[in-house]
């Protein structure tokens, strides 16, 4: 007869509603971690949707990401003569607030040209821009439907395709036009002194046809290292390699999201350990009696902290089960990506197994020093 289920059916009730709130606090504890692996899906997601092998930015500067990076459209033809280049295209970012439905909607707007590097992405729904002009591809996230109108500041935009999980590293769906499109906007969205001085000077070179970056790809053979080289040297640009991009994005503008996220699934962690320990210990003296007659009739001690250890495994791995089926479901709910890794369920499933290991100390403590006499007692 195992005694530890025999004394779980004895209290069934309580043990499935202690399962369930302990199961929400683990829940948590997966979902923190899905939050920041969605955190570097989505910061990574664009640089390597662009499969670009060179970012071309402004000298001095980690852009168009960490930074801001304005450069002149017409880098692109500059660097295109470089040997090795195989192609290069323009390319804007731009996170913006639109009115949309009585409400805002905030987006980040990718702007690239046509046919060249930039501007591949798949289609879930719909077609791909076929115009240089009023035409965009938004995220689902975006609550777009396909042929719906949007006014983003005095130009209207038709939504005519639809992609899926893709955002900035802020969170903000992603909606893609072409390059110039994306300038037009761009420049509306710049403050009112910038805008009145390049409508009085269009020459004065403050905005105008600028791009944030320059995105390229080698020849197979071609030297990265001296591409880089000769495009710093003569053209006086940053260049950054794609993991040198991911790395800033990872290191530098979700690093102190990666820190929050760690703090708080620890705290988590050290609650559900302390948690674990007063409910093992509660329910330890809720059968101090039964303890106490166990020990009476020469039941020795391994059967006694074979009984607690097997009760809280029962409740953590319940409970962690649960959690992950509870939180799963949620996920199209959240306001961010979540993104599950079987690595980390199965670092996270280790370290419950420890935490209840750990908890049972206080119910195995307290039940070795019960005196079987007072099994005796009234």
């Amino acid at each position: 007869m195992n005694l530890a289920w025999r004394d779980v059916q004895h209290g069934l009730g309580r043990f499935i509603l202690t399962c369930v709130g302990l199961s929400l606090l683990l829940g948590v504890v997966m979902g923190m971690t899905a939050i920041y692996r969605g955190l570097v899906a989505e910061a990574l997601g664009i640089v390597d949707g662009a499969k670009a092998d060179l970012w071309i930015v402004e000298g001095g500067k980690r852009g168009p990401f960490a930074e801001a990076s304005r450069i002149p459209r017409d880098t692109r033809n500059a660097v295109m003569v470089q040997s090795g280049v195989a192609a290069a295209g323009a390319i804007v970012y731009q996170t913006v607030e639109i009115p949309y439905r009585g409400g805002i909607l905030r987006a980040f707007v990718v702007g690239a040209e046509l046919d060249r590097p930039g501007n591949e992405v798949v289609i879930v729904e719909g077609r791909a821009i076929l115009k240089s002009r009023s035409e965009l591809v938004a995220d689902r996230k975006t609550g777009l439907a396909l042929g719906e109108k949007l006014r983003i500041g005095r130009n209207d935009f038709t939504v005519v395709g639809l992609v899926a999980n893709s955002a900035s590293s802020g969170g903000d769906p992603v909606i893609m036009m072409t390059l110039r499109d994306a300038q037009l906007v761009q420049l509306e969205f710049e403050p009112s002194a910038v805008r009145k001085e390049v409508a009085r000077n269009p020459q004065s070179g403050v905005s105008g046809d600028t791009v944030n970056a320059i995105i390229v790809r080698l020849h197979p053979n071609a030297s990265t290292h001296d591409v880089i080289e000769r495009i710093r040297r003569w053209k006086h640009l940053g260049a950054l390699t794609n993991p040198e991009q991911q790395q800033i994005l990872t290191r530098s503008v979700i690093e102190k999201a990666r820190k929050q996220i760690g703090l708080f699934t620890g705290i988590l962690l050290i609650v559900s350990t302390v948690v674990i320990g007063l409910i093992i210990y509660t329910m330890t003296m809720d059968k101090k009696k039964a303890i106490a007659t166990l020990k009476l009739i020469g039941a020795p001690d391994r059967t006694i902290v074979t009984l607690i250890l097997q009760q809280a495994l029962a409740m953590g791995l319940s409970g962690f089960a649960i959690g992950a089926a509870l939180i799963r479901l949620a996920q199209d709910y959240f306001p961010r990506r979540l993104v599950f890794e079987t690595s980390d369920t199965l670092m996270l499933l280790g370290i419950i197994i420890i935490v209840c290991l750990a908890a049972s100390v206080f119910g195995v403590r307290s039940a070795l020093k019960i005196d079987p006499a007072s099994a005796l007692g009234g």
